[in-house]
C-alpha cells in the first residue's frame, strides 16, 4: 500500500503521519503551504519521493534544505496538483480551505480512495465531485470524526430508504453558553481555546463562531445525499458522541469514542478493516454523564448562515466559504471583531448574486468575486 498526504503540516496531517507511520505504510508524496522548516523534518522523516509547498518562497527554501536528498521539490498550485497526482492506494487531503479543490480533483482522477479532510471540497462542488468519483470508480471516505461516525453507522443499514436524520454533534466551542453582547467583547486568544480538539487556528475559531458545523452540515448533505432539513446540529459539550443516526423505526444508532483523529483517520485508510490504534480507550464511567442541547442561532449567526447557504444551492455555498474564508482571516490578523464575522459573511451572502450550479470555472469566479466584497466591506467597516 503507498499514501500521499496532503496539508502535512497541520493537525490532521500530522496525524495522518502518525498514523501511517502506526500501520507501515510508506509515503509516495506530501504537500502543504509554506512551513519550509517543518517540511523539511517531514520529507526527511517519511522519505517521501516528492515534496510540494504552495509558497514558492518556501519552496526555493525547501529545495535548499534538501539539497543533500534525492527528493523533487515543486512549488506553487501546479506543484501542489502534482503531489496530488501521485499515483497511490489512498491519498489524505487535509488542506485547508478551496485550496483543497483542485488537489482534491487531481488526486480523484489517480488515487484508488480519497480520505478527504478538505471539507471545502465538497461544500463547493459537491456535484462535481460525485462526478468524479464515478467516473474514475474511486472510494471517498470521510476523514471528519463527525461524518466518519455517520458513515459507520449508516453500514447498520443496507437501505437509504430506511434514514429519517442524521444527527450532527457540535462541542458548542469555547463560548458555549454566551450571549451576543458577551460575544462582542472574546479575544482571538479566547476563541482559539477549543475545549475539546487540538487544531489549526482557521478551524478553531471556525468552531467558536459555529460556521464549522455550518460547513460540515453542507458536507454531510453531500457525502450522504440528504436534504438541509434532514440535518439536526446537536451540541454535546463532551465531544464523545461523534454523530448519530435516526432510522424510520425510530432508532438511533451513534458512535462513540475518544476525541482523537487519529482513529476516524485510520478507519479512513483501512476500511472496510479495522486495525488496533493507539488512542486512549474511551471510560464511560469516567464520563459519567453525557449532554444534549439545541444550538443557539442568535448568539451564533454563522450556522444559520451555512444553512440558509445550503438550501439555497451550490453557488450559494461557494460564496459562504469564501466570504468566511476572509473574515476569518481577518479576525485571526485582529483587523475585525469576532462578533462581526457573521456580519461580513451576512453582507457578502446578501449582495452578490451567484448560480444555483455553477461549474468548475464560475466556483472560482465565485470565490474570487465574494473575497473581493467581503476584503472590500471589511475596509469600510470600521471595527475598533
Amino acid at each position: 500500500m503507498l499514501a500521499s498526504v496532503l496539508g502535512c503540516t497541520g493537525s490532521i496531517g500530522l496525524n495522518t503521519i502518525n498514523v501511517l507511520e502506526h500501520l507501515d505504510i510508506p509515503i509516495a508524496s506530501l504537500a502543504a503551504g509554506k512551513n519550509s522548516v517543518m517540511m523539511e523534518h517531514l520529507a526527511r522523516r517519511c522519505k517521501p519521493r516528492l515534496v510540494a509547498l504552495f509558497n514558492e518562497e518556501a519552496a526555493a527554501d525547501l529545495r535548499v534544505r534538501l539539497a543533500d536528498t534525492n527528493i523533487k521539490v515543486l512549488g506553487g498550485q501546479q506543484g501542489v496538483i502534482e503531489a496530488a497526482s501521485v499515483k497511490t492506494d489512498v491519498c489524505i487531503n487535509a488542506i485547508v480551505g478551496i485550496a483543497g479543490l483542485r488537489p482534491t480533483l487531481a488526486a480523484l482522477e489517480n488515487s484508488q480512495r480519497i480520505a478527504l479532510a478538505n471539507k471545502e471540497s465538497l461544500v463547493c462542488a459537491g456535484e462535481i465531485i460525485k462526478n468524479y468519483v464515478k467516473r474514475h470508480k474511486v472510494e471517498l471516505i470521510p476523514v471528519d470524526s463527525e461524518h466518519s461516525a455517520i458513515f459507520q453507522v449508516l453500514e447498520a443499514s443496507n437501505r437509504k430508504m430506511d434514514l429519517k436524520k442524521i444527527l450532527l454533534t457540535a462541542s458548542g466551542g469555547p463560548f458555549f453558553g454566551m450571549d451576543s453582547e458577551e460575544l462582542s467583547s472574546v479575544t482571538l486568544e479566547d476563541a482559539l481555546k477549543h475545549p475539546n480538539w487540538e487544531m489549526g487556528p482557521k478551524i478553531t475559531v471556525d468552531s467558536a463562531t459555529l460556521m464549522n458545523k455550518g460547513l460540515e452540515l453542507i458536507e454531510a448533505m453531500r457525502l450522504f445525499e440528504v436534504e438541509a432539513d434532514q440535518i439536526q446540529v446537536v451540541i454535546h459539550r463532551e465531544s464523545i458522541v461523534h454523530s448519530m443516526v435516526e432510522f424510520v423505526d425510530g432508532s438511533i444508532i451513534a458512535q462513540l469514542g475518544v476525541a482523537d483523529m487519529k482513529v476516524p483517520i485510520q478507519y479512513a485508510i483501512t476500511y472496510p478493516n479495522r486495525e488496533p490504534t493507539e488512542a486512549e480507550r474511551l471510560d464511560l464511567f469516567e464520563i459519567g454523564k453525557l449532554s444534549f442541547s439545541p444550538p443557539d442561532h442568535d448568539a451564533f449567526p454563522c450556522l444559520a448562515l451555512a444553512i440558509d447557504a445550503a438550501k439555497e444551492g451550490g453557488g450559494a455555498c461557494v460564496r459562504l466559504n469564501a466570504a468566511n474564508e476572509v473574515a476569518v482571516e481577518l479576525f485571526i490578523d485582529r483587523k475585525i471583531r469576532f462578533n462581526h464575522i457573521a456580519e461580513h459573511i451576512r453582507y457578502t451572502s446578501e449582495n452578490l448574486a451567484v448560480p444555483v450550479e455553477p461549474s468548475l470555472s464560475e466556483i472560482f469566479e465565485i470565490d474570487a468575486a465574494a473575497r473581493q466584497m467581503t476584503y472590500q466591506r471589511a475596509a469600510e467597516f470600521r471595527s475598533f
